[in-house]
């Protein structure tokens, strides 16, 4: 499916101009508490364009599955957001909402129960789907993961993105509550019974090390997990965040870290790990999948073998939920547009993890391996030439200040995963344990309710602030799938892997779940064979 950027905003164009206008006419300074980027000085229509399902592939930069571009020193000295604090949102009143269609092993009580939770929640932070998807519209709990979009604008958008347009060739998002995982998760989060509190007089403090405080992702986690499990607690467990930066991490150590003991909880990104844990790459490599969809199902049906291998690899540590990267595409920022394969012949990329470098070579183009704080300078100093970053993150990275492209995209829809040390996991007392479970259910309910508004919206915040997005020609289209993948991203991860002479296990699993959507399989010997696509957008 083609993805029509510019029609989104097209929806509701006056009204967007009217507003990042007047907003031009105040202070330039971004609210200290916000995650967003300055408001834009100028609006300017831009010309009509398509996309290829929006996507080449890829992910949050600098996370799950490439999942995210960690924000520069400078976005976080525009104050691109600290400590968050919980935005106030309007009781919304609606009518009971049906009953639920899918609620696997509820009784009818339950259901009934579930149904009223959903009503009592419509319309804001906390909403779920249980049949009526208008439960689901409302503002994020931290008024920052609005992007500086108007409430009125913002309730507009994430209704498109949620229901889509097939006239404007806008995909809409109700294959993630209509999937299997979601209703796991609302299972998981236990909404109609949850667990009694038993506990009383502990003490537990738990520091999660994020990639950034800034990101969205990690907003979240302050802004509605931390506080929600302290009250649910009584205080007795609180979640701090601190970014990667504070302890002097680059990603790659996190996993040894959580394991020993060094860390109480990471968030595990499998692009900066995947020197120690290659198999973790199966759920992010780059060019799998050609929209957001296929994406989502391929990293949903891995997501237990995904715990299992960290399980095993950290001697017992536990991935307790995962952080939801939406606007994760990778699209690549520099001062040129790199849209044929001429464009890409030479060119230097920063690249965020072994994958992505991957894909960079086979592009035509030389990686060079940047953490997230050095990405703004690299490109303001000619370091490299562009940079891959998802769509989204780039708005606080302020990527728009050191180019004047973006050029793409290879799609992204997927996650990190938050892992708590065994021994701090072991100390805390079974009540407390299941609670901390139920309300980070909660807090990946809440990320999925917010992504259709954040994959649509991505490229149209980077436009407003000035960027020129070029798409990818049919013939890169066409040599992801024919070269990249079966020539270099595949055979990059076997070599890593140590394939054929280890880790069969994890080239079954691929061969399993991603083959049917990407068209390869693994041979014995190490080979890549085509073979018919069977699930997904390019199903045969």
């Amino acid at each position: 499916m083609k993805i029509h950027y510019v029609s989104v905003i097209g929806i509701v164009v006056s009204s967007l101009a009217l507003v990042l206008g007047l907003g031009a006419c105040g202070s330039d300074e971004p609210d200290p508490t916000a995650t967003t980027a300055p408001t834009p000085t100028t609006v300017a229509p831009t010309p009509e364009a398509t996309a290829t399902g929006m996507m080449a592939e890829p992910t949050p930069e600098a996370t799950a599955t490439g999942m995210m571009a960690e924000p520069t020193p400078e976005a976080t000295a525009t104050g691109m957001m600290a400590e968050p604090t919980p935005a106030a949102t309007t009781p919304t009143t609606t009518t009971a909402a049906p009953a639920p269609t899918e609620t696997g092993a509820l009784t009818p009580d339950d259901a009934v129960v579930l149904a009223q939770y959903a009503a009592d929640h419509a319309g804001g932070p906390g909403a779920i789907f249980v049949g009526d998807p208008t439960h689901l519209i409302g503002p994020p709990p931290h008024e920052g993961l609005m992007f500086q979009v108007p409430e009125a604008l913002y309730t507009q958008l994430s209704t498109v993105a949620l229901v889509g347009s097939p006239e404007l060739g806008i995909p809409g998002h109700m294959f993630i509550y209509d999937s299997d995982y979601y209703v796991e998760l609302i299972q998981k989060a236990n909404l109609t019974n949850p667990t009694e509190l038993t506990s009383s007089g502990e003490s537990i403090e738990i520091q999660h090390t994020c990639i950034d405080r800034n990101l969205p992702t990690c907003v979240l986690i302050q802004s509605y997990w931390a506080p929600n499990l302290a009250k649910r607690t009584n205080g007795q467990v609180n979640l701090s965040v601190v970014s990667f930066v504070e302890l002097g991490l680059s990603g790659p150590e996190t996993l040894d870290q959580v394991s020993s003991g060094t860390l109480d909880m990471v968030n595990i990104y499998t692009g900066y790990v995947a020197g120690v844990l290659p198999a973790l790459e199966i759920q992010s490599l780059w060019g799998m999948s050609s929209d957001w969809e296929s994406t989502y199902s391929i990293v949903t049906d891995l997501y237990p073998d995904i715990d299992r291998m960290i399980l095993e690899a950290t001697e017992g540590s536990h991935v307790l939920n995962r952080n939801w990267f939406a606007g994760s595409d990778q699209w690549f920022f520099g001062n040129k547009p790199l849209v044929t394969l001429e464009d890409f012949q030479g060119v230097k990329i920063r690249s965020h993890g072994a994958a992505m470098s991957d894909f960079i070579t086979g592009m035509g183009g030389e990686p060079v391996f940047l953490d997230v704080a050095e990405v703004y300078t690299a490109l303001e100093r000619g370091n490299v030439d562009a940079s891959a970053n998802s769509a989204l993150l780039a708005v606080p990275d302020r990527l728009f200040e050191v180019a004047d492209y973006m050029s793409g995209p290879v799609i992204g829809f997927g996650y990190t995963n938050n892992v708590i040390n065994k021994d701090v996991w072991d100390s805390i007392p079974t009540d407390l344990q299941q609670i901390i479970i139920e309300e980070g259910a909660k807090a990946e309910l809440e990320a999925l309710r917010l992504a259709p508004f954040q994959n649509i919206v991505a490229v149209q915040l980077n436009q407003q602030l000035g960027l020129q997005y070029e798409l990818f020609s049919e013939e890169i289209t066409n040599h992801i799938h024919t070269v990249v993948m079966p020539e270099h991203v595949i055979p990059g991860w076997l070599r890593r892997l140590g394939y054929p002479g280890r880790n069969a296990d994890v080239v079954a699993l691929a061969n399993d779940k991603l083959a049917p959507y990407m068209g390869l399989f693994i041979a014995e010997d190490g080979s890549i064979e085509q073979v018919p696509i069977t699930k997904g957008s390019r199903a045969q």
